[in-house]
C-alpha cells in the first residue's frame, strides 16, 4: 500500500483554526490542541449569544419605553394596551429609539395613547 502524505492538508486545517483564534491570550492562539478547544468554545458562545442578543435588545427597548412613559404618568403595560386600542402600529425598537432620541415626539404619541385609554 502506498504511503499517504498529509502535511499539506494538516497545515491548512491548522491555519484555519489558528486564524479563528487570532487575538486570544497565551497558548490559545498558537498551540493547535489548545486553540481548537478555544475555537470550539468560542463558536458555542457565538451561537448561543446570537439568540440571546435578540432577547437582550428587546429587554432594553422595553426598559427605555417604560422609563419614557413613566415620566408621563403611565405604565408600560397600559401604554402598550393603549397603542393597540388606538391602532398605532409602531414596534418596540422604534418606540425605544423615539423615547431615547426624540422625547418630544414620543411625548405626543403618549398623549394620543392616553386619550384612547380614557
Amino acid at each position: 500500500m502506498a504511503r499517504t502524505k498529509r502535511g499539506v492538508i494538516t497545515k491548512s486545517k491548522h491555519k484555519k483554526v489558528l486564524k479563528l483564534v487570532k487575538g486570544q491570550y497565551g497558548r490559545r492562539k498558537n498551540t493547535i490542541r489548545v486553540a481548537r478547544q478555544a475555537m470550539e468554545k468560542a463558536m458555542q458562545y457565538a451561537y448561543r449569544d446570537r439568540r440571546a442578543k435578540k432577547r437582550d435588545f428587546r429587554s432594553l427597548w422595553i426598559q427605555r419605553i417604560n422609563a419614557g412613559v413613566r415620566s408621563e404618568g403611565l405604565t408600560y403595560s397600559k401604554f402598550i394596551n393603549g397603542l393597540n386600542k388606538s391602532n398605532i402600529k409602531l414596534d418596540r425598537k422604534v418606540l425605544a429609539e423615539l423615547a431615547y432620541n426624540n422625547p418630544e415626539v414620543f411625548r405626543s404619541i403618549v398623549k394620543k395613547v392616553q386619550l384612547s385609554i380614557k
